[in-house]
């Protein structure tokens, strides 16, 4: 059991859910953060029956990343790559020649939405349905991020043909049921909120329609309470089980297309949204449908996360990222004390090298790592390299992610690069050579 919050800090975080469900009038809101495998605290406001923790909400778009993760255990199973063309598995539509790892991403070009009725207000059907065409591809392979129901309608439909089974049953055998999210389900069950629209200028409310949205239920189907809601939580910061690799875990929250280094960015991973707020990397996924909105976001470096779920259709705000903030100010992570541990490599390969005129430090990090960055103050390409079977080294992160690292005696060979003990070393292989005269 996770260890409940201090008093003050529960105190803290109940103020800023309260007034997330009076200012965005949310017929109910219940929230919480997750540290410790689950639950540290939690609240419901509003109309919400007790206990707050099992009433089920629909989590919306947070159903892809559960997609997301079978589509990964596939790959890691190796019934398919992250570059396959999409017709490899799911021939027939005009997508087919865009990868499984574009689809995941929203890299595909595929248009946001599905053709035919609004998807999330009528009943679903088969693929054939929808009768795809040359109009549903609105840009070219890999040129820009555009977020994707359709993709992820794509994605449930490779996943029950590959699995010979329906999707619901495929996410509910491989990641719901192993996780303990019994209460997860791709219809209301009872105890359950009503999904409601808010009057933009009065305090009335709508009923909103419920359906099952067929082959598009990929995209929004689910519905979860927040203790659920918190393990899914608990899985994304890194208690993974039996689901999913932790490698590949870390992998789907690699951000695509920008640089991370830059502050104050969002991308997209492999079925998992990457924010940067307030110089934190928060990984998640928001939800909406109609009369829904949910969030689940973590910040793995705190431990911690934060749970959300409404039954309001638009207006309320993301309570999530101030609930993890407020945790990280009143408690924040007490880290593991540091203790020796062996070096990756003899020490005389650590310490500094040269790229050129400019110094770099070789370091030895914990497990077993290897990372290779610029002097404190200086600008410059920093990456961590992990150590493969033939004794090169590959690059983890940065710049050099990908890239293979070799260790010779008198230089190190990176990518093209040539570090050397001293800048431009005359006496290794620096390519172009070294001016024979020296440095003058």
């Amino acid at each position: 059991m996770p260890e409940p919050v201090l008093p003050t800090t529960a105190r803290v975080l109940l103020a800023r859910t309260a007034r997330a469900q009076r200012d965005g009038r949310a017929p109910s809101l219940v929230a919480g953060v997750v540290r410790d495998g689950g639950l540290a605290w939690s609240t419901g406001r509003g109309e919400v029956p007790e206990p707050h923790t099992d009433v089920q909400y629909r989590l919306g778009s947070i159903s892809k990343t559960v997609t997301a993760v079978v589509v990964m255990r596939l790959r890691d199973e190796g019934r398919l790559h992250l570059d396959d063309p999409l017709d490899r598995h799911l021939p027939g539509t005009p997508l087919g020649d865009r990868t499984i790892g574009q689809l995941l991403s929203h890299l595909a070009g595929a248009s946001a939405e599905s053709p035919g009725g609004w998807w999330e207000r009528t009943p679903g059907g088969e693929l054939a349905d929808l009768r795809l065409g040359t109009d549903d591809v609105v840009l070219g392979a890999a040129r820009r991020f555009h977020y994707s129901n359709l993709g992820y309608g794509l994605l449930g439909e490779l996943v029950a043909r590959m699995r010979g089974t329906t999707w619901e049953d495929a996410v509910t055998t491989e990641v719901l049921a192993p996780l303990g999210m019994d209460r997860t389900t791709p219809r209301p069950v009872a105890p359950s909120a009503t999904g409601t629209a808010v009057h933009p200028w009065a305090d009335v409310v709508l009923p909103e329609p419920e359906h099952h949205a067929g082959v598009m239920a990929a995209a929004g189907q689910l519905w979860a309470t927040l203790d659920d809601l918190a393990r899914f939580a608990a899985f994304l910061i890194g208690d993974t089980g039996d689901v999913l690799d932790p490698g590949t875990l870390e992998e789907m929250t690699v951000p695509g297309g920008v640089d991370a280094s830059v502050p104050g960015w969002s991308a997209y991973g492999l079925g998992l949204q990457v924010l940067r707020v307030d110089e934190r990397t928060l990984v998640g996924h928001g939800g909406s449908m109609p009369g829904f909105l949910a969030g689940v976001f973590v910040d793995r470096d705190e431990q911690a996360g934060a749970v959300s779920l409404a039954n309001t259709t638009s207006g309320l705000e993301a309570v999530v990222f101030g609930l993890l903030a407020d945790l990280r100010g009143a408690e924040p992570r007490v880290v593991d004390p540091w203790t020796p541990s062996a070096a990756a490599v003899p020490l005389d390969v650590l310490g500094i090298w040269f790229w050129g005129p400019a110094p770099y430090a070789l370091r030895s990090v914990a497990g077993g790592l290897l990372h290779l960055g610029p002097l404190p103050g200086r600008g410059g390409r920093a990456s961590r390299f992990a150590a493969r079977d033939d004794g090169t080294w590959v690059g983890l992160d940065g710049y050099y992610a990908g890239e293979t690292l070799r260790i010779a005696g008198d230089h190190l060979d990176l990518g093209t690069f040539v570090f050397t003990r001293t800048p431009y070393d005359p006496e290794a292989p620096v390519p172009g050579g070294v001016d024979q005269r020296g440095w003058r």
